[in-house]
């Protein structure tokens, strides 16, 4: 039985050789017939265990035929034109198009490798150049941080290093799926990406940020996770700089760096990553231009053109079996070892498959040509290089190749999609080094004295304003540090903004200037130290002892900006650990966790399920509104989940077009004031016992006892369902009948004893008519019918009973209860103590009462004869302060980690008690209507609550949703008693059914 099998075995050999040596080679140089099958390289099946998609090794159906059928086709010098991919510019003229028309027609090259440029132009190059291919080319550009590292007019997603923060693989392996995607967009088949350099040195000038750190498992799990990505889409990742640039102090675009380490250093560090990334499906490897003694014994020698190098250790002892490009042959690490088409040469004999920014083709083919017919360049080594680039055109589906389709190209490379990304990406990245006393979150903002100084020369203004949408913050903007020192001893708390600019290669270092201001200052001042830079830039600070809370946010883009401003006042965490270490102070994997309070937060539209297209839909609403004179301006702000995702300002203050609106204005929002102002307050008495729904208003105001208003309930009052009057005139009994203005008896134009309430800029009324409108409310007749009625009576009388039961004005306790801890810093009573007029947009030209144009002071004149101050109208407030107060009601109470009061509470009030009576009114909240007009569009949710006012506001609340939406303008201006179009045309409520048609979950 074995010799049968040995006799079996041999004669399997012998057959085996005939047939090899019945092959016969051709060597002309024109219609090369190819060798046998044996010289197309078998490509080993590797299966991803933890996720099954594109996989580079599997041999697709017709994909040898197709690759036989085109080899064979090939004159020689068409052979060997596939082994070139040449630099492409779509920011260049017309002789550099036409000079790459020429390499493509005469000299059939392989690819095109695309730098700057813009997409449109881009792409247009591309379909026009792959037209004048005979085999379509391969089309790569570099985009480790998407499409925007070489085009204008792309997403710039986060560097490796600011990745290298990030713990959630699954983040990173989406970042590769889309940019995968708006690579394979572009008509590209590779994406030279990623960087799997191990940056073990923080003075290396080109992979920095480039790299994902300086360990190599951690370097290794995102490199494998961005690879992933992007390989599921079917593009081809491409792991660079073989054998690993992470540890060169010099650039290989100017010169040959040296890598001295020994061979088994770099087998166990620069060479960790590729053989794990060779186990799961790597497609390709670019090889670096770097001088390595310990892998190549000629002196300065290039490691692209080292033959141990690619061929011995990449492609023998890794048993490397996809595409080997060079990096780019104009680099001076390259180019300065020997000119164009020698180097080229060399490159191939390394045992490079593809010559990337091949300088001079016609030179390279030349070279090859002699060293073909000189036979150093075999038939054999051709065609594994060849044929291996023609099954990648293969698998890229290139044998069904389709020219880029230009229509909506833009909206598809800038879908909004990838902000939702860039936020997440972020979230998870910016890292907390140093929280001393806890710190970080700012919590208390009743105590905090915060002022902000900018150090660095980029912009900080997002970041600052974004701060300042959470407290008070003042911008030190001294140019003196003695002066600057003095200044901020008045404040407990200096939030150090560092700012360079984001973009690649710049440097970061502090200057001797910024690090003797950060010393001084933090010296003195409990200090947040925030850098937007690289975390290397840290290396030059010489202690870290008195600054007590470091944040590093890695880029100074718009969303890290943001972002760390959340976090720094707890609407999100931290999750980022360091990717580097910095000396002894930091190490790898540092990185503190921080609370995360209720406070509202920032995100896109896609971030919390909605949609950035439809929502647009909202800007043409707005536009067309003042465009008919509906209103002059407005603020529109929505917010779900937490985030508030859409914020603008449209039109102006007036029709004249005087002054912008801007999201910072505050507006009189009328009506909205019950339930910003006076509402809350009433439900922590309610909260506390102090009142319940049975309460009559005698127990609550000794004034009604004993009036027909004395035994009304809470809840009916509440719900406008007490038989009050609707509103009284109150300001009409105050005009003289004959002149038509305001009595001399009741009014002074300037302040004097007696009379300081203040009803506009030269008018004051007699202080005891304050008096005289509770009385006058107090003894007003009830209505003869219980029915739903809206009353302004309800509010201006809980304004007595707050004021009486806590022995303060009403604006006070607002602003002690609720305005000051939550940060609504734009939001108050009387505004023109508090900012400059020009913040304010006006509400009327008064020719009735006031005669003036209203602006700062309070539209309603009931109001206004109440000093500015009542529980029914008065608030001055901007969108943003609005959606912090609905979201403590949509948080049951709760908002910045304090518990305002009970979510029963929010419950007892957000009840329609009398629904069944045809009354849609909760307690104090307006609820969605039951039939007939309503104060929504129809689409809330019968949970939803909120509130409109006179002078065009409105803002309402869905906790189904999660939903807030708030719409702020001035429509009264210049005439309150023109028609009210903004509820004739429906505006708003049109403005709302577009937030819930943008749902998308």
């Amino acid at each position: 039985m074995k010799f049968s099998i040995f006799k079996y075995l041999f004669f399997s050999v012998i057959a085996l050789l005939m047939m090899q040596c019945a092959v016969i080679k051709n060597r002309k140089r024109q219609g090369t017939v190819m060798t046998e099958t044996k010289n197309i390289p078998v490509i080993q099946k590797f299966i991803d265990p933890t996720k099954e998609g594109f996989n580079l090794f599997n041999e697709l159906t017709g994909e040898r035929q197709w690759v036989d059928s085109i080899y064979n086709s090939l004159s020689f010098e068409e052979k060997l034109g596939q082994l070139f991919m040449v630099a492409a510019y779509s920011n260049k003229d017309t002789v550099h198009f036409n000079a790459l028309d020429k390499l493509i027609k005469n000299y059939k090259i392989g690819g095109l490798i695309f730098f700057q440029g813009g997409p449109m132009r881009q792409a247009k190059l591309t379909n026009r150049f792959q037209a004048n291919s005979k085999i379509p080319l391969f089309v790569g550009n570099d985009a480790e941080w998407g499409l925007n590292m070489r085009l204008d007019s792309t997403y710039a997603y986060p560097w490796n290093m600011t990745l290298g923060a990030v713990q959630d693989m699954k983040l990173i392996e989406q970042l590769g799926e889309r940019m995968a995607k708006e690579t394979k967009r572009m008509g590209l088949q590779f994406n030279f990406a990623p960087v799997i350099d191990i940056n073990t040195n923080p003075n290396n000038p080109i992979i920095g940020n480039r790299s994902f750190g300086e360990n190599r498992e951690e370097v290794t799990k995102r490199a494998v996770a961005l690879m992933k990505g992007i390989q599921s889409q079917g593009v081809f990742a491409t792991g660079k700089h073989f054998p690993g640039h992470g540890d060169t102090e010099t650039d290989s675009h100017h010169t040959l760096p040296v890598v001295n380490f020994t061979k088994e250093r770099i087998d166990s560090v620069e060479l960790y990553p590729y053989k794990k990334m060779f186990n799961l499906g790597l497609s390709s490897v670019m090889v670096a231009h770097l001088n390595v003694p310990s892998l190549e014994e000629r002196q300065n020698y290039p490691s692209s053109t080292s033959y141990n190098i690619v061929t011995n250790i990449l492609k023998k002892e890794l048993d490397f079996k996809g595409l080997i490009f060079t990096d780019a042959l104009n680099m001076k690490g390259a180019s300065s070892f020997k000119k164009p088409g020698d180097i080229d040469l060399e490159a191939f004999l390394a045992g490079n498959d593809i010559m990337l920014f091949a300088e001079d083709v016609p030179a390279a083919i030349t070279k090859f040509t002699q060293a073909y017919n000189d036979k150093i360049i075999t038939d054999d080594r051709l065609e594994h290089s060849v044929k291996k680039i023609l099954s990648y055109k293969y698998k890229a589906g290139l044998h069904q190749y389709k020219p880029i389709d230009l229509v909506g190209l833009s909206n598809d490379l800038n879908d909004p999609e990838g902000n939702k990304l860039q936020y997440k990406l972020f979230e998870n990245a910016i890292t907390v080094l140093k929280n001393e006393h806890s710190l970080l979150p700012i919590k208390d903002l009743t105590k905090a004295k915060i002022a902000y100084v900018k150090l660095g020369d980029d912009s900080s203004t997002v970041f600052l304003n974004t701060l300042k949408k959470y407290a008070e913050v003042q911008e030190m903007e001294e140019k003196n540090l003695d002066s600057l020192l003095i200044n901020l001893k008045e404040f407990n708390t200096v939030i150090i903004g560092y700012h360079k600019s984001d973009k690649a290669w710049r440097k970061h270092d502090f200057s001797e200037k910024d690090l003797l201001w950060l010393e001084k200052i933090a010296a003195q001042n409990d200090v947040i130290l925030d850098v937007f830079v690289k975390p290397y830039t840290l290396l030059k600070i010489k202690s870290f002892d008195n600054i007590e809370g470091l944040i590093v946010s890695y880029q100074n883009g718009d969303i890290p900006q943001t972002i760390s401003a959340e976090l720094i006042f707890g609407a999100i965490e931290s999750k980022g650990k360091l990717p580097v270490s910095i000396k002894e102070y930091f190490k790898v994997g540092e990185g503190l966790s921080t609370e995360k309070i209720d406070r509202l937060g920032f995100s896109v539209p896609e971030g919390v399920g909605m949609s950035s297209n439809k929502l647009k839909q909202i800007d043409d609403i707005v536009k067309k509104a003042i465009d008919d004179k509906i209103t002059p301006g407005a603020q529109i702000l929505v917010a779900r989940k937490g985030k508030i995702i859409y914020h603008k300002s449209f039109g102006y203050h007036t029709y004249e077009q005087d002054s912008k609106v801007k999201n910072t204005d505050v507006y009189d929002i009328a009506s909205l004031s019950k339930i910003i102002g006076t509402l809350p307050n009433v439900m922590i008495d309610y909260d506390k016992g102090k009142i319940n729904l049975e309460t009559r208003l005698g127990e609550m105001l000794p004034k009604a006892r004993g009036t027909n208003k004395d035994s009304i309930f809470f809840k009916d009052l509440l719900s406008h369902y007490a038989r009050l009057k609707p509103w009284e005139p109150f300001y009409k009994k105050t005009i003289d009948s004959l002149t038509k203005k305001p009595s001399e008896k009741l009014y002074r134009q300037t302040e004097t004893e007696g009379f300081t309430t203040q009803v506009s800029e030269s008018l004051f009324l007699i202080d005891s008519y304050k008096d005289s409108i509770i009385s006058k409310i107090l003894k007003s007749p009830l209505l003869p019918k219980k029915e739903y009625k809206y009353s302004d009576f309800t509010f201006i009388l809980l304004k007595e009973y707050l004021e009486t039961n806590h022995n303060t004005t009403l604006d006070k306790l607002a602003n002690e209860n609720f305005f000051s801890k939550m940060g609504m810093n734009y939001t108050m009573y009387n505004p023109l103590k508090k900012i400059e007029i020009d913040q304010i947009p006006p509400t009327e030209r008064d020719t009735y009462f006031r005669q003036d144009i209203i602006q700062g002071y309070v539209h309603d004149m009931a109001a206004a004869m109440q000093g500015g101050v009542a529980g029914h109208a008065g608030v001055f407030s901007n969108a943003s302060d609005i959606a912090k107060m609905m979201q403590l009601y949509l948080n049951k109470g709760s908002y910045g980690g304090i518990q305002f009061f009970s979510s029963k509470t929010m419950d007892d009030f957000n009840t329609c008690y009398f629904c069944t009576e045809g009354n849609r009114r909760g307690i104090g909240f307006d609820k969605p209507q039951l039939k007939g007009e309503s104060p929504t569009c129809g689409c809330a949710s019968i949970t939803s609550f909120g509130h409109t006012g006179f002078t065009g506001t409105m803002t309402w609340a869905d906790p189904e949703k999660e939903l807030i939406y708030i719409f702020l303008s001035n429509r009264t201006f210049p005439d309150s008693n023109a028609p009210n179009k903004l509820a004739k045309e429906n505006t708003r409520e049109k403005i709302q059914q577009i937030v819930y048609d943008s749902i998308l979950d």
